[in-house]
Order: structure tokens, then sequence, then C-alpha cells
């Protein structure tokens, strides 16, 4: 059986790297008696993946880890056992199966993901609601996307979705995955840039609200965590 576990990430839990998230789960399945099942071979570990790692500082309301049982544990069961283990600034919220294929993992399948974005500092000018818009109206939006070997000059214009002023914040909904990947911080630097702005007098704040699947129709996105049942025994 294969199971997706959504979880919240915020607090100061928020300066903790992937690995070290990774290995904190390990020993929180061990902790907490969830059935995960192990590879095969000289030097097993447990089966399980992230969809799409966090950056650092930035904190999130919809984080994914598939993982595999060995026998079935009841979604409200497993979720109460593993909250009970938990350290502040990590919640579990659901605990679902999903379909077993390599296809449904969710590192395969992620497309697009939802942020906030905030000034740490000073508040955002009132104009910039207007600017936001002028933003996206804008037919290209070249700038210096960095690879691990290189850098070279890409339009990010069609890997943004939406991007708008909401209550004071930016929302921004991006492509992400292994198709396209776009990363918040380089549109909110296109954006500053864009409204003349020096970048030093507002350090941001990310935060994830969710990370999406495409609709099996084509037709949009729906939230990874939708795509789960919830296990009753």
């Amino acid at each position: 059986m294969k199971v997706r576990i959504k979880f919240r990430k915020y607090g100061v839990m928020k300066f903790i790297g992937h690995l070290d998230v990774m290995r904190f789960f390990q020993k929180v399945m061990r902790r907490a008696d969830i059935p995960i099942a192990f590879t095969s071979g000289y030097s097993p570990h447990m089966i399980m993946s992230f969809a799409q790692p966090l950056g650092l500082g930035v904190t999130s309301d919809a984080e994914y880890l598939d993982i595999e049982l060995t026998r079935p544990i009841s979604s409200e069961d497993a979720v109460s056992q593993m909250n009970a283990v938990m350290v502040e600034g990590i919640e579990i919220v659901s605990f679902l199966q999903i379909p077993d294929e390599k296809k449904s993992s969710g590192m395969t399948i992620v497309a697009a993901a939802d942020y906030l974005v905030t000034s740490k500092s000073e508040a955002f000018p009132d104009g910039w609601e207007e600017l936001a818009i002028q933003f996206m109206d804008m037919p290209q939006m070249i700038v210096r996307k960095k690879t691990k070997r290189s850098e070279k000059e890409v339009d990010i214009k069609p890997m943004i979705y939406d991007f708008h002023w909401e209550n004071g914040k930016f929302f921004l909904h991006l492509a992400a995955g292994s198709e396209q990947n776009l990363k918040p911080e380089l549109v909110m630097e296109a954006f500053l840039a864009f409204a003349g702005a020096d970048a030093a007098e507002y350090p941001l704040h990310y935060h994830r609200l969710e990370v999406y699947a495409k609709k099996p129709d084509g037709t949009g996105f729906c939230s990874l965590e939708s795509l789960g049942t919830e296990i009753f025994l």
C-alpha cells in the first residue's frame, strides 16, 4: 500500500534543510510505529520520497511525503501517532492512500505550487497593486536563471500562472516540478527590478500554500492531497 503524507513546516523548522527533514522523518516512522516498508538488499532503507523539497527559510502549509506500508494503518491513527512524537514546527495534516503506480508518485506528478510573499520589514507600498497588474501584462520577462552548471537567459512569463496583490501580500501561482520549475524568489527579484525598488529595503518571507498536479482530464490543477483517499480499518 502506498500512502501520501501531508505536513506543515513552520516556525524555527524553516531553517532545517531538506536532508535533515528526511532524516527526522525516518526517526518519526520508528517512534510512531508506522509500518513503513524497506528496500531489499545489503543496505535496506525506508521507501519514502518527497514531492517538492522546500527551500531553506521557507514555511509551508503543504509539504508532501510518499511512503510504502507493509500493512494497513488507519489514517486517523497514523496522524495521531505521528503528531504525538513530532517536534514544534512540523505538523501532520493528512495520511492518505494513493494508487500503486509509479506514475502516481508525488515527485513525478508535481506541476505547480502556490506561495504568499510578505515583507519582513517595511510594508509594501500601496501603489504596488497596480504595478503587479502591469508586471503581468508584460509580453516577456527575461531573467538570468542559474542552473547547476551555468547561467542562461530565460523567459519566465509562461511559468507564472498567476501573480497578484492580495491584502498587502503577493500571491504567486507558479510552475513546479521536473518539467518546469520556477522559484518564487526569482519572480520577486524580477518584480522588484520592474518596480525600481531596492531589494535590500524589502527582505521577503515566502510561504508555500499548496502543491498541485495536473488534472487527469488536462483542464487545470488539483492538489496532491485531493488524489488520495482516507484509510479506514
